[in-house]
C-alpha cells in the first residue's frame, strides 16, 4: 500500500538484497539533500587539504615535547567559532544533534570563502605597496589639502634614462629615485603626453598596516583549518548519513504509483534484481509483510547487474577490476581465475629480476603486517602484490636475475635454482621426443645470452596461444548449440596454424607439414559457419563468403595478436639492460679495490648511483606492468577473443552500509 511506502522501504533495507533498477527521479527532498551532500564533500575537500600540515605540525610537536597538536584520529573536538559567533564546546561537538554538524560544515565553508577573499586582498594589496613604494611615506589627505589651497603640482614616474625627455620649460623635483625609477613632481604645469601617477586613498604606512592585518587574519583562519582537521570524522559521518538519506530518497521517489485506484487503497511498488539464492529471504519478508511479489529469470532485453561469486584466492584481483573500473556484463564472462594467473605470470616476466621482487615483497609483508595490526586483516590489494612479488621471486631465481649481478658471480645456492633452459650454458636444449615432430630447432642453434633470449621468446609465443585458445574455447561452449560455435572452432584451429607460423617467422622454427592445413581449415569454418543464424544455410554460407575481407582482417588481428606477446620479452629485456647499464657504471671493471679510504670514497658514489638507477628502474617496470601486463588481459585475451564488452554494472543493493559490506 502507498501509504506504507516508507516503512515498507525501511524493511526491505534491512533484507538488504534487491538491486533496485535505477531511475531518473527528482523530489523537492531529493533536491535538498543532493544540495546538503555537495556542501558536506565541499567541506570535506577543504578539510582534506590542511591534513598534511596538521599531521606535520602535530609530529614537530611531540619531537619537541610539546603538547601534541590534534591530528585527524583524534576523538576530541577544539573550540571553534560557528558562523553565528557562537562558540561550540568539545561536548556540543561531539553530540549528534543535526544543527550542530550543519553549523561545523558551513563554518568550513566560511572559513575557505573568507580566506580566498583576504588572498584576493592580499594580492591587491601587495600591488598597491609595490606601485607607490617609490614615493615613500606620504599621506594622500595631505595633497588633497594641497591641492585644496591651490597649490598646484604633478606627479609622474619615470625611468632615469628618460628624464631628458621633460620639457626643459617644466619646472619639476625629483622626489626619489632609484635604477629602475625616478619620482618626479612638475610644479604649475602638466607634462604634456605624459600619464599622472594616481595618488590612491591610502599612505604606505596605512597599506603596509592593511597587510600585517590581512596576514594576521589568514594566519588565523589557517589555524583554525588545521585544528578542524580533527572534526574530519564528524563531517565525513554526516556525509554517510547524507548517502544513506539520498539513497533511501531515491528509492522512495522511484516507486510507481497505481493512480486510478481511490487515494486510501492506492499501491505502490518496484523493480529490481535478487540474486537467486537470496530469493528466498525476500519471499519471506514478502509474506509477513503482505506485499506482492513477481519473481522471474531476467530477460534478454533486461540488464542485470553483476555479483561476481570467487572463492577468496581469487578476489584477490578483484582490486585490479576495480581500479580499471572495469565489470563484466551479466551474460559476459567472469574471467578473474585467468586473468590472477595470466596478470601474476606476466607480472612476474616484465619485473624480470627476483631481487626487485624480493624488495617489492618485503614492503608488502610489512604492510600487511602493519594493517594487521591496526584493522585486523591484510586487505586483499596488499594480498594480490605479496603472490605477484613472490611470482616475480619465483621467476627471477629460475632466469637467475637478481639485480642482474652476472650468473658467474651469484653465490652457489642461488646459481642452483637457476634451470637448464636459462643457465646461458651451451646451445638450446632439443624438445622432447615426443614434440620433435612438431618443434624442430633451427638449423642455427643460440647459444649463451641468445639461448635464454630464444627461450624466452618461445616461451612468450607460446602462452599466447594457450591464453588465446583458452578464450576461443570459452566463446565454442558458449555458443553451443548453435552453429555459430563451429566458426569459433575454425578461429581455434585457425590461431594454432597462425601459431607454428609465428614460430616459424620469428624464431626459425621449422613449420610442420599441417601448418597451412590448420589456417587454411580454420579459414573454411568460418567462412561457412559465421553467418549461421538462421534461414537457408546455403545463402548464409554466401554471406560469409561476402565478408572474405572482415575474415581475412580476423586472421591478420589473430596474427597480431600472438606476436603482440612478445612484448612480455622485449620490456623485460629493456629493463633488464638498463639495470645492468646502471651496474657497469656504478662499478668498474677493475672493482673498488682494497679495503680503506680510498674504497669508503669510491663506494659512496656507488651506492648513490646503484640506488638511484635501480629505483628509476623499477619505476619504469611498475608503469610497464600496468600498460603491458593489464594490455594483454583487457584488449588481446578478453576483448579480441573473449569478445567481451565489459558492459556491466556492479550488484549494489538497496541495503544499510553494513550488509552490503558483508555481501560485496
Amino acid at each position: 500500500m502507498d501509504k506504507h511506502r516508507e516503512e515498507s522501504l525501511k524493511k526491505l533495507r534491512d533484507i538488504g538484497v534487491v538491486h533496485i533498477e535505477k531511475k531518473n527521479v527528482s523530489s523537492t527532498a531529493l533536491t535538498k539533500l543532493l544540495e546538503r551532500k555537495a556542501e558536506i564533500e565541499n567541506a570535506f575537500g577543504i578539510i582534506g587539504t590542511y591534513e598534511a600540515l596538521a599531521k606535520a605540525k602535530a609530529k614537530a610537536a611531540a619531537k619537541n615535547g610539546e603538547t601534541p597538536i590534534e591530528t585527524p584520529t583524534s576523538k576530541r573536538a577544539s573550540d571553534f567559532v560557528s558562523g553565528d559567533g557562537v562558540p561550540f564546546s568539545d561536548e556540543a561537538l561531539c553530540s549528534s544533534d543535526e544543527l550542530k554538524k550543519r553549523d561545523l560544515i558551513l563554518h568550513v565553508v566560511n572559513l575557505e570563502e573568507k580566506k580566498k577573499f583576504l588572498i584576493e586582498r592580499l594580492n591587491i594589496l601587495d600591488w598597491e605597496r609595490n606601485r607607490i613604494a617609490s614615493w615613500g611615506s606620504f599621506n594622500p589627505e595631505d595633497i588633497a589639502y594641497l591641492e585644496k589651497n591651490n597649490v598646484v603640482f604633478y606627479l609622474y614616474e619615470y625611468t632615469p634614462q628618460d628624464l631628458v625627455n621633460i620639457p626643459a620649460d617644466i619646472p619639476y623635483i625629483i622626489s626619489s629615485r632609484d635604477k629602475s625609477v625616478a619620482c618626479v613632481v612638475a610644479i604649475g604645469r602638466e607634462i604634456p603626453g605624459k600619464n599622472q601617477f594616481e595618488v590612491g586613498e591610502n599612505s604606505l604606512a596605512e597599506v603596509n598596516e592593511f597587510l600585517a592585518d590581512t596576514c594576521d587574519q589568514l594566519d588565523q583562519i589557517n589555524k583554525q583549518l588545521v585544528s578542524l582537521v580533527a572534526r574530519k570524522h564528524v563531517i565525513q559521518t554526516e556525509l554517510q548519513t547524507v548517502l544513506k538519506q539520498i539513497e533511501f530518497e531515491t528509492a522512495r521517489a522511484g516507486m510507481e504509483l497505481l493512480e486510478e485506484a481511490p487515494a486510501e487503497s492506492t499501491i505502490s511498488w518496484l523493480t529490481g534484481f535478487v540474486p537467486s539464492e537470496d530469493l528466498d529471504r525476500l519471499k519471506i519478508a514478502a509474506t509477513e509483510n503482505s506485499w506482492a511479489l513477481i519473481a522471474d529469470d531476467p530477460a534478454m532485453e533486461d540488464l542485470p547487474p553483476t555479483k561476481l561469486r570467487s572463492s577468496p584466492l581469487v578476489r584477490l584481483i578483484h582490486p585490479v577490476l576495480s581500479f580499471l573500473g572495469t565489470v563484466p556484463g551479466y551474460r559476459e564472462f567472469d574471467i578473474s581465475p585467468s586473468y590472477l594467473v595470466f596478470f601474476s605470470l606476466f607480472f612476474a616476466m616484465i619485473l624480470g629480476d627476483a631481487g626487485y621482487g624480493a624488495l617489492l615483497f618485503a614492503v608488502a609483508l610489512l604492510v600487511g603486517i602493519n594493517m594487521k595490526r591496526k584493522k585486523g586483516e591484510i586487505p586483499d590489494a596488499v594480498k594480490l602484490f605479496m603472490v605477484l612479488t613472490a611470482t616475480a621471486i619465483g621467476w627471477g631465481a629460475i632466469t637467475g636475475a637478481w639485480f642482474q649481478i652476472p650468473h658467474e658471480h651469484l653465490p652457489v645456492f642461488l646459481s642452483a635454482l637457476i634451470i637448464p633452459p636459462f643457465n646461458n650454458v651451451g646451445p638450446v636444449m632439443e624438445f622432447p621426443s615426443f614434440l620433435q615432430n612438431i618443434f624442430r630447432l633451427p638449423a642455427e642453434v643460440p647459444t649463451g645470452d641468445l639461448k635464454t633470449r630464444w627461450n624466452i621468446q618461445f616461451l612468450c609465443f607460446s602462452i599466447a596461444i594457450v591464453q588465446l585458445v583458452w578464450a576461443r574455447g570459452k566463446r565454442v561452449l558458449s555458443l553451443l548449440p548453435s552453429l555459430k560455435a563451429i566458426a569459433q572452432l575454425g578461429t581455434l584451429v585457425m590461431m594454432l596454424g597462425l601459431y607454428f607460423l609465428v614460430l616459424y617467422m620469428l624464431l626459425g622454427i621449422e613449420m610442420p607439414p599441417f601448418t597451412l592445413w590448420l589456417v587454411g581449415i580454420g579459414l573454411g569454418l568460418n567462412f561457412i559457419f559465421s553467418e549461421q543464424n538462421g534461414g537457408n544455410f546455403f545463402v548464409n554460407i554466401a554471406k560469409g563468403f561476402a565478408n572474405f575481407i572482415q575474415i581475412f582482417l580476423k586472421a591478420v588481428s589473430c596474427f597480431a595478436d600472438i606476436i603482440s606477446y612478445i612484448r612480455l620479452f622485449a620490456v623485460g629485456l629493456a629493463a633488464a639492460m638498463i639495470a645492468q647499464i646502471f651496474n657497469d657504471i656504478a662499478v668498474p671493471a677493475e672493482g673498488l679495490g682494497y679495503f680503506g679510504l680510498a674504497f669508503i670514497l669510491r663506494l659512496i658514489p656507488v651506492i648513490i648511483i646503484l640506488v638511484a638507477g635501480h629505483g628509476l628502474n623499477l619505476a619504469l617496470t611498475a608503469l610497464s606492468v600496468i600498460v603491458h601486463g593489464v594490455r594483454l588481459n583487457l584488449l588481446e585475451y578478453a576483448g579480441n577473443h573473449l569478445e567481451m564488452e565489459w558492459s556491466g554494472y556492479s550488484y549494489n543493493p538497496f541495503a544499510l552500509k553494513q550488509k552490503k559490506e558483508e555481501t560485496s
